[in-house]
């Protein structure tokens, strides 16, 4: 094990470690340590911590000495020059005609180096533009090109998703990507849409083909025969996210069915494993209640204790006639009255009036009413001539064409 601290520069995405010494280093704090580029200033992200010999490049580099307030002055004395140091170079790009394009600058802690990183497509001789910008700044200059790749990572941006690039967020390298990666996880292979603010493949196309991989050497083939729960079909898609496989089935009756199964179900003995569970979904619901959750029991045994019992035939009340009422009933009304009408009157119901009674069982709606002098004029749907002149134009005297 090997004591070490984690630093980033410039707020880039990639840690880098650094031997503390016997120097006490709390997160949050600046260091100033020794880089190829120089001295640089650098924010600790990671205290004094004991990782893996393995995990470390050898040889391990000391910190110089914690940052001191002089030293983020220092920092922010450079920053501004180095925004005033851009448009000097772009002109000077200009001025000697070269097919470049400036992309950042950068000064180390002490002032003494600044690098300018541009991008090209082919090799581009800077010697003479060098010398006017060593006559400009007065220092050692490097000029250094990088790819489209690295600008993007150096400039940052939002991507299609619309975070930060993970570039300049959490990347510490580039890792190939290749389009075999976006044909397994069947994406759009439209330029748009799987390319990435520098042009490139999205580097996230590489999170999850590990996973893709896996999954295709588990699901079947597509265009292959396989037995189904409901017979033998041939696979259309597989679905890696629900892992599911859709299968085309051809019916008795000649129609074709395209149905979607979890590709653990499907293979040899896909119709008996069926059966399997079948059998056993009716002792399973039975043992946890008939297949209801249990919130769905709770909410039955409510609604079964707020229910009354069911009486019995003979506990049944009897129907009553039509015309008549129960004493119980009326005594129930009168009681009511008196208590909404306190002092008033009672209200004597009249006793319905009885039935009349015809010989023979005839109801009296359906004795014929007797006859009178007046004869009744059966009412007509029929309609009536139309008699009216269904041309407009003229009238024209007769024998006259």
């Amino acid at each position: 094990m090997v004591k070490v601290i984690g630093v980033k520069f410039r707020n880039s995405g990639r840690i880098y470690y650094f031997d503390p010494g016997e120097l006490d280093i709390q997160a949050g704090q600046g260091v100033v340590v020794e880089t190829a580029r120089g001295v640089e200033y650098a924010d600790v992200t990671m205290g004094v911590t004991e990782v893996e010999e393995s995990a470390v490049v050898s040889p391990l580099k000391p910190v110089q000495r914690v940052a001191t307030e002089e030293d983020r002055q220092m920092r922010q004395y450079y920053w501004d020059k180095e925004k005033e140091a851009f448009p000097i170079c772009e002109q000077k790009i200009r001025e000697h005609g070269l097919d470049m394009k400036l992309v950042n600058v950068e000064y180390n802690l002490t002032g003494s180096k600044v690098v300018f990183y541009f991008t090209a497509d082919d090799r581009v001789d800077f010697r003479e533009l060098v010398k006017d910008l060593a006559y400009v700044f007065k220092t050692r200059i490097e000029l250094r090109q990088i790819g489209v790749r690295d600008e993007a990572k150096m400039l940052g941006g939002l991507g299609p998703c619309g975070r930060p690039v993970c570039c300049k967020q959490f990347l510490d390298d580039f890792r190939p990507v290749t389009i075999k990666m976006a044909k397994e996880q069947n994406l759009a292979l439209s330029p748009t849409k799987i390319s990435g603010l520098c042009g490139r493949l999205m580097c996230c196309l590489q999170y999850e083909e590990s996973c893709y991989e896996q999954m295709h050497k588990l699901m079947p083939k597509t265009g292959k025969e396989i037995e189904t729960p409901d017979g033998v079909g041939i696979v259309v898609e597989n679905n890696v996210i629900t892992e599911k496989t859709r299968v085309k089935l051809t019916q008795e009756d000649g129609t074709i069915d395209i149905r979607e199964y979890p590709y653990e179900d499907l293979g040899p003995g896909a119709r008996e494993r069926a059966l399997e569970r079948a059998a056993q979904a009716p002792a399973e619901a039975q043992e946890d209640g008939d297949g209801f959750t249990p919130l769905q029991q709770s909410g039955m045994t409510r609604q079964n204790r707020n229910r009354q019992p069911r009486r019995s035939a003979a506990e049944q009340p009897k129907p009553q006639p039509k015309g008549e009422k129960s004493q119980q009933n009326r005594g129930d009304r009168n009681q009511n009255q008196n208590r909404g009408n306190k002092g008033s009157k009672e209200k004597q119901t009249k006793p319905d009036a009885p039935v009349p009674k015809i010989e023979g069982g005839v109801s009296p709606a359906s004795v014929a009413a007797p006859e009178t002098g007046t004869a009744t004029v059966p009412f007509s749907r029929k309609r009536r001539p139309n008699y009216r002149r269904r041309s407009f134009g003229p009238k024209t005297p007769t024998g006259q064409k």
